[in-house]
């Protein structure tokens, strides 16, 4: 549109002068063609309009927002609207006690105070889109910096709002993912009535006092120091049954031998063993007649 109104600026001045003497008279037929030409394609220009993919139009004529978006593509639109994009896509809102993680400089975590009045750091990213279909909306009530006015005040006043609900230890271990929940649910309906679409929330870090750290840390080493020793009482326990089975039968044994075996089973189980050393092909000596009727055994070597 500045192409148009710099073209009627031209036009005027070739007008002024045909009005002028001598000799600035003879070039104002040319100043006005000019000038028309830049017109015409000042009127071209602003009468096409390319929304990128990913964004929409919002077009405003004279202060007044229209109602409906131009959507990505090329659109002809009249040369006197004013069109303002707006992003569509999924955007990131990163609030972290890194520095240069987030969008702002330096530590821009959330310090908020638990249900047992300590302080927790809280790391967190936003992750939400534009409602194309509230883009009007949006810049007519809020503004092109939705974000500084809506993404990051709502997102820090839900964390705070729900986390007073709990003690630091919860929020850092077993209600982690009911609080996530929660300031998802508190964001969303916030979102939703200023045409913002919540798709997710990311707790990235909780970080509690070092006192509680390290008294979580201990409670943590005496659980596992108790789960161990269970384990060894329980190995010691199987080894001493064991052991029981083991002298059980050991003592079964020794009463069967003691009491079922008959002088000639043993004189008949002495007999086998003979002759199988006798077969053997290592070389011996066998002496018949030894004490109590067993014969001796000599080896050559």
């Amino acid at each position: 549109m500045l192409i148009a109104v710099l073209g009627i600026i031209i036009l005027v001045v070739g007008i002024v002068l045909k009005r002028s003497p001598e000799p600035g008279s003879h070039f104002a037929g040319v100043v006005k063609t000019v000038g028309l030409v830049v017109v015409f394609l000042g009127i071209g220009a602003s009468s096409f309009k390319i929304i990128d993919p990913g964004k929409v139009g919002v077009q405003v004529l004279f202060g007044k927002v229209q109602e409906g978006v131009l959507e990505s593509g090329l659109h002809i639109i009249n040369p006197m609207y004013d069109v303002t994009t707006f992003d569509i896509q999924t955007q990131n809102y990163t609030m972290s006690a890194v520095n240069n993680e987030g969008q702002k400089e330096g530590d821009d975590a959330i310090r908020v105070l638990s249900s047992d009045g300590l302080e927790v750091t809280i790391d967190i990213s936003v992750l939400y889109k534009v409602n194309p279909f509230k883009a009007p909306y949006i810049f007519q009530n809020i503004g092109v910096d939705y974000v500084d006015k809506i993404v990051r005040p709502v997102a820090r006043t839900a964390i705070r709002d729900n986390a007073v609900n709990y003690q630091a230890v919860d929020l850092y271990s077993v209600k982690r993912q009911e609080f996530q929940a929660k300031i998802n649910q508190t964001i969303e309906q916030s979102f939703a009535k200023r045409g913002l679409e919540l798709q997710q929330i990311l707790v990235r870090n909780i970080a509690l006092p070092a006192s509680v750290k390290a008294s979580i840390e201990s409670k943590i080493n005496a659980e596992q120091d108790a789960q161990k020793m269970q384990f060894v009482l329980q190995k010691e326990r199987q080894e001493a049954d064991r052991k029981r089975v083991e002298a059980q039968g050991i003592a079964d044994y020794q009463k069967i031998l003691s009491t079922g075996l008959s002088d000639k089973q043993l004189q008949y189980e002495t007999i086998k063993a003979q002759k199988e050393i006798a077969l053997s092909p290592n070389t011996k000596i066998i002496i018949m007649g030894g004490s109590k009727g067993s014969p001796i055994m000599l080896s050559d070597k």
